[in-house]
């Protein structure tokens, strides 16, 4: 019996695909709230970053969270996801 692929995603910082074990998930909620999905299970539009400080701010400049997510992301929404995200690295 053939074995079954881990899920991959792209990330939306550097685009490379990774197994969607190793990413992040940013959803925006049918209430159009933006945070970040530990359990990649919650409702609504995702995208998925990898956790590295490139990446994220890649994504940040080029707008690639905008035009994944299909929204005006804040300034003040990414820098929450950038606190959340690296709040345990510093």
């Amino acid at each position: 019996m053939k074995k079954k692929s881990p899920p991959m995603r792209i990330c939306v910082g550097c685009g490379e695909l990774r197994n969607k074990k190793e990413m992040l998930r940013i959803v925006v909620s049918p209430e159009g709230t933006i945070a970040i999905d530990r359990t990649g299970k919650a409702a609504g539009r995702g995208a998925y970053i990898e956790p590295k400080t490139e990446c994220f701010e890649t994504a940040y400049k080029a707008k690639r969270l905008e035009r994944s997510l299909k929204r005006a992301v804040s300034a003040d929404i990414y820098e929450n996801l950038r606190s959340e995200l690296f709040s345990n690295e510093e």
